[in-house]
């Protein structure tokens, strides 16, 4: 198969393949997505095959317009709220599913169904044309770094996908909040770029922040709260502020060349502007969300390079969705393991 990348114009060319039952990568304000009408079983199940996806690991629908939540998934007073202060935007909502309304496949066997409605004009375009919801897991190999442009998605996904919709890259770079609104108490499940905090505001009651551990033989209700995700081939340790100093001379220690990835402050502090191997973060915790999993493709991309280290953000709400991510593709090591050998 090969696998086209269709410029905004041919958006046209795009909406016939989600149509024919075809799968189509897109862009949203997060990572791409690679979508599949969520109404067509068989195209749903290409998806899990694209990917090499868990097939317990449910999927994510996406909408243009509210209104269409209502053919497949129960809304409720929390959901209307959310949806006022929020979409289109970063925010995937967990529902019960209506009965019958969508395949196994789509939910995992679950009574919910986990749904966002992206900030992406382009996307919502496809999906309104399409005249259907879509899934749109993240458009990349299962357990791979997310894709932030449409040639990541090319680099995983070619001669397994129809095409990919070029919408350049993504503003925000980390995955979607998700919210389980089909509990007693508002739970986040997955942290991203909008914080329990805000939520809490709109909806005028506390919200549960934290994700229980996800058993073997146990249906997550959201993506990435089960299996390995984020990761590149290489090994990737987190650096904390105050542990640059060690990691650096470490580093320079070594025989093979070593990946660095931190913000520009850290760059300047520890003189490392004219180093081979350093990928900057940019100025501040949001610029590193967005580059962080281009930085970690650049460096999975270079043979010479076996080991990758990253800034770890301050434990804060609002860095929450960073940690996590790097956490995960780290597999939680920290470079206090190479400094101790």
């Amino acid at each position: 198969m090969e696998t086209k990348i269709w410029t905004p114009d041919e958006l046209p060319a795009a909406v016939r393949a989600i149509k024919r039952g075809s799968l189509v990568a897109f862009p949203t304000e997060t990572v791409y997505g690679l979508g599949a009408d969520a109404f067509n079983e068989k195209a749903v199940g290409k998806v899990y095959a694209a990917k090499g996806r868990p097939s317990d690991n449910p999927l994510i629908v996406h909408v243009a317009d509210p209104e269409q939540i209502d053919a497949f998934a129960q809304r409720n007073e929390w959901a209307d709220k959310l949806i006022k202060a929020f979409w289109p935007g970063p925010l995937t909502m967990i529902l019960p599913v209506k009965p019958g309304a969508l395949s196994a496949t789509v939910t995992g066997g679950l009574d919910t169904v986990a749904i966002r409605m992206p900030d992406n004009d382009l996307t919502r375009s496809l999906i309104r044309e399409a005249d259907t919801p879509i899934v749109g897991p993240s458009a990349n190999t299962s357990g791979r770094p997310s894709p932030t442009i449409a040639q990541h998605v090319y680099h995983d996904l070619h001669g397994k996908i129809s095409g990919i919709l070029d919408g350049g890259s993504t503003r925000i770079g980390v995955e979607s909040t998700v919210i389980d609104l089909s509990t007693d108490v508002p739970t986040v499940l997955r942290p991203g770029k909008i914080t329990p905090e805000q939520i809490e505001v709109i909806l005028g009651t506390d919200v549960e922040a934290g994700q229980h551990a996800v058993k073997a033989d146990e249906v997550p209700k959201a993506p990435g709260m089960k299996y390995r995700h984020y990761a590149p081939d290489k090994d990737v340790y987190m650096v904390t502020k105050d542990e640059w100093t060690q990691a650096v001379i470490w580093a320079q220690s070594q025989l093979d060349p070593v990946g660095i990835m931190l913000t520009n402050d850290l760059i300047a502090e520890h003189q490392l502007s004219e180093m081979d191997f350093v990928w900057s973060l940019g100025p501040d915790a949001d610029s590193a969300a967005a580059k962080l999993f281009a930085g970690l493709r650049h460096f999975d991309a270079q043979p010479n390079i076996n080991t990758i280290l990253v800034a770890k953000m301050p434990e804060t709400s609002a860095n929450a969705a960073y940690n996590n991510r790097l956490n995960k593709a780290a597999g939680g090591q920290d470079v206090s393991e190479l400094l101790e050998d």
